[in-house]
């Protein structure tokens, strides 16, 4: 068992930029509790999660016990119960287009989704919305709704040892052709090519409400939006088009995105799916030097592209993970980290990307088992971490 000190020994090691190990993460969220009868006994919905402030402290607090005692034998992150734990309103991925309009669904089994509000003719009705007054949005008005009442739960939560906040309700920004196309449905990929004007005035309007709407929520808090040492950006619909679209239709906006930040990076941006031909582009224009990789992936040639210096956090795909055997998991694994992905000592192993409930255990086991055996960094002198 690696004990803590020595997970962040590896950790100290990278940020120094002296990496004697790839150090391994594996990024969850609260749906592995409300989508997992084990960890969820009584059934708690995303519905009632959503909606009842006590079912979400509920799933949270699993989610603690989940993270500090079980998942993160299988990574670096630190065993044992935090000295704090902070709750938070959990929108999922829903935020950008519930504040759009767009009615949420709860079905069975699945995280929440959004309906598209924008198929078919009156594709145009988007810009008749009140972008300038966001604290008066209906789903913004509910987040803090739920804010308030999880506060009020929390601080009668029984003392365990563990200091417990609340984060308020400030949103991020999912993306200007993902949210363009949660809104949208799959009816934007036609106008692109028969009404690119119209994508490129809705991804503007998206992106002047989304600032007006997280500017407005960090100074409801006393906070400063586009603050901190580096911008960071999302856009999973990127990897439906070409490079040449990409250019012509989405970089702008993305660099004006990064443009709102107080630094001019390095920046980092999350892209889930087949988006490695966007990355060179990304780095270049944007600044953009640590990416977040979902699958699929080529590590080997992405490092090859990208370079020493460019961070890059990746791994096995997710569908593996819960549904392989621990064996063709530490295959890919090991195969993943002899691709010369470690070159330049900037990779971060975790699953591609965010980690599915029901994962078995000896997966989960056999992915750590093959970041110890084949994740040390040439030159290690201690080579035991």
């Amino acid at each position: 068992m690696i004990t803590n000190h020595e997970k962040e020994k590896v950790w100290q090691a990278y940020r120094d930029r002296k990496p004697i190990r790839v150090p391994v993460t594996l990024g969850v969220n609260p749906r592995v509790i409300a989508l997992d009868p084990q960890w969820n006994p009584q059934g708690i919905t995303f519905k009632e999660y959503f909606n009842s402030a006590q079912a979400a402290a509920d799933i949270q607090l699993r989610f603690m016990h989940y993270q500090a005692e079980y998942i993160n034998q299988f990574c670096d992150n630190p065993l044992g119960l935090p000295k704090e734990f902070v709750f938070y309103v959990d929108t999922q991925n829903i935020y950008d287009s519930a504040y759009f309009g767009c009615p949420v669904e709860f079905r069975d089994g699945q995280v929440p989704d959004a309906t598209p509000i924008l198929e078919g003719g009156d594709k145009e009705r988007i810009f008749r919305m009140d972008i300038d007054r966001p604290m008066e949005n209906p789903f913004v008005q509910q987040c803090l709704r739920r804010y308030e009442d999880l506060k009020s739960v929390v601080a009668k939560l029984p003392d365990i040892g563990v200091k417990y906040s609340v984060r308020p309700p400030l949103m991020g920004f999912d993306g200007h052709l993902t949210i363009a196309t949660c809104l949208r449905g799959t009816e934007l990929f036609c106008d692109i090519i028969e009404d690119p004007p119209y994508v490129r005035r809705l991804m503007a309007f998206i992106q002047k409400a989304v600032e007006i709407r997280n500017r407005a929520l960090n100074e409801h808090f006393g906070a400063k939006a586009f603050d901190g040492p580096s911008g960071w950006h999302a856009d999973d619909s990127v990897q439906l088009i070409s490079t040449h679209t990409y250019r012509e239709m989405v970089l702008p906006f993305h660099k004006s995105w990064y443009a709102n930040w107080s630094v001019k990076g390095p920046h980092s941006i999350h892209l889930c799916g087949d988006a490695t031909r966007h990355y060179p582009i990304l780095r270049d224009e944007c600044n953009v030097f640590s990416f977040d990789t979902g699958f699929p992936v080529d590590h080997g040639a992405l490092r090859r592209t990208m370079g020493p210096e460019v961070e890059i956090y990746g791994g096995p795909e997710v569908a593996l993970l819960v549904g392989g055997t621990a064996q063709q998991v530490y295959e890919r694994t090991r195969g993943i980290l002899q691709s010369g992905i470690k070159a330049g000592g900037r990779f971060v192993l975790r699953e591609g990307n965010n980690l599915p409930p029901r994962c078995p255990q000896a997966n989960l086991a056999a992915f750590y088992k093959a970041a110890l055996e084949f994740g040390k960094i040439s030159g290690d002198p201690e080579g035991s971490l």
